[in-house]
């Protein structure tokens, strides 16, 4: 007999996802700042490489065809390249110059100054991503993280022009907010790319106050 879940159990389930969502909602700003940055390179000709392990590395692929191939008819579709998605290229690398370098080698080879590298970590200590990201923000590229937990090294050592951070330590919980903030962020470079004067103009009105 299948054994009946108490809404108690149901109730904390929900509740620890609340935190890190309202901590999501505080970083209004960030994320606001960071599409427009990012609307700006794309507009300028920039490609978006995007890169992380493990559960990460199918979020950088998720990433690379919401960009490439909108699921939503009409959208513009924009250059971006998953590091992990071939795997021919990641394990040759890791075996002849070690996993730290499966991404900062790619970057130093594929990528130009008016690029754009997002990092995806679910603690925010992965080493591969942390310098992958050290080598894009020395190759001039726009660096973007998105971390779990406390922000990690990553936070810590400031390797990311922007940082968006799911505070959780619950990798479920932080894969959920990173799922939303990057479906976030295509829709909204989208917005600044679309409207007319969306680029120069100022963000306060739509962040409002405290966020």
């Amino acid at each position: 007999m299948a054994q009946s879940t108490h809404p108690d159990d149901v109730s904390v389930l929900f509740d620890r996802r609340v935190p890190p969502l309202e901590h999501f909602l505080d970083q209004a700003q960030t994320i606001a700042d960071t599409c427009r940055a990012l609307a700006s390179r794309f507009e300028d000709g920039g490609t978006l490489f995007v890169f992380g392990n493990g559960g990460p590395s199918t979020d950088a692929q998720h990433v690379a065809v919401e960009f490439v191939h909108p699921v939503i008819v009409g959208k513009r579709a924009l250059p971006a390249v998953s590091l992990t998605g071939d795997i021919a290229t990641v394990t040759g690398i890791a075996n002849d110059r070690g996993m730290a370098e499966v991404f900062s080698y790619q970057l130093r080879v594929l990528a130009t100054p008016g690029d754009i590298a997002l990092g995806i970590s679910t603690d925010g200590d992965c080493t591969n991503v942390a310098h992958g990201l050290r080598t894009a923000r020395a190759l001039g590229l726009m660096t973007v993280a998105l971390v779990g937990g406390d922000g990690g090294v990553i936070r810590a050592e400031a390797l990311a022009d922007q940082v968006i951070c799911a505070y959780s330590r619950d990798p479920q919980v932080v894969k959920e907010v990173h799922v939303t903030a990057y479906h976030l962020l295509w829709e909204l470079v989208h917005v600044f790319l679309e409207r007319d004067g969306a680029l120069s103009a100022s963000l306060s009105a739509t962040t409002g106050p405290g966020r």
